[in-house]
């Protein structure tokens, strides 16, 4: 495998028994030039994304919640719109969105041909197939494309009655890379979750889609080690060890409340989330 430095363009030959490829919005251009017959009929659909930051100290410091609203029809799962307090550099800040966008870049300073050098032979019809079947997406994202920022601090207002044009600037988000699969019956299906897609062989394993929060990342990379070292997963070194990283794994919190109580004390410690003698 030759990998390049981005900052020096050195590149240089690397040999190795697995390659795990998590690279964000660039993890299915590089999926496609592994060449793995596992790879074919994957697509992907950029979505940016932008926020209104308040720039008024005295609101930011009134408002100490996250309150959500529902998303707009036909618009995906992560445009819910919220208004979202967040410590950032260790200062409070309040934010309010997301506002979609669409860019042909699959990271947010990458390349507007990064869309167009996804497309191959084998996903063309997946990636037909689930435009058409998404055609309220489509004109969700053109609207708000066109949106001014009038227009979204209306949508603000729903939330916040008072808000004003001069408290609040645009900030851009990052990208985000839904996946599209065939499908059997539709041709090809749009994904708002993640994919991890593996060879036969398991030497090689990509994550595609929106990137895994910490309530589903732990369970994605334990199906993935099953799943490309089956053998080690089977070994009693390997649940030893897994057993002293995540010591619930395989029980149930909901029916056992001892554990879900030392759960939770071993993680508070770990999150410093409190003090616990």
């Amino acid at each position: 495998m030759e990998v390049k430095d981005l900052k020096t363009g050195v590149k240089r030959e690397i040999k190795a028994k697995f390659v795990f490829i998590g690279a964000g919005g660039h993890s299915l251009l590089l999926l496609e030039k592994s060449g793995i017959p596992e790879a074919k009929g994957y697509g992907g659909f950029p979505v940016g994304g932008q926020w209104l930051r308040c720039v008024n100290e005295e609101i930011i410091n009134t408002h100490q919640a996250k309150v959500y609203g529902k998303a707009s029809v036909g618009a995906p799962p992560m445009s819910v719109p919220h208004l979202d307090t967040r410590y950032i550099d260790g200062k409070q800040a309040l934010l309010f969105g997301p506002y979609a966008g669409f860019s042909t870049k699959f990271l947010k300073q990458g390349s507007y041909f990064d869309l167009p050098a996804s497309i191959k032979l084998s996903n063309i019809r997946p990636m037909l197939s689930a435009g058409l079947d998404n055609l309220p997406l489509t004109k969700y994202l053109i609207t708000e494309v066109m949106k001014s920022p009038k227009d979204k601090l209306e949508s603000l207002k729903q939330f916040m009655p008072t808000a004003k044009l001069e408290d609040w600037v645009i900030e851009k988000a990052g990208q985000r890379v839904q996946v599209i699969k065939k499908d059997e019956k539709k041709g090809g299906i749009l994904e708002f979750g993640t994919e991890v897609v593996s060879s036969a062989d398991g030497s090689i394993a990509a994550l595609l889609g929106a990137s895994p929060g910490a309530s589903t990342s732990v369970a994605i990379m334990i199906s993935l080690l099953k799943k490309c070292f089956p053998e080690r997963a089977k070994s009693d070194e390997y649940r030893k060890k897994l057993r002293e990283m995540i010591p619930s794994h395989g029980k149930s919190l909901n029916d056992d409340a001892q554990l879900c109580k030392e759960t939770r004390v071993r993680t508070h410690k770990a999150l410093k989330l409190i003090d616990i003698d």
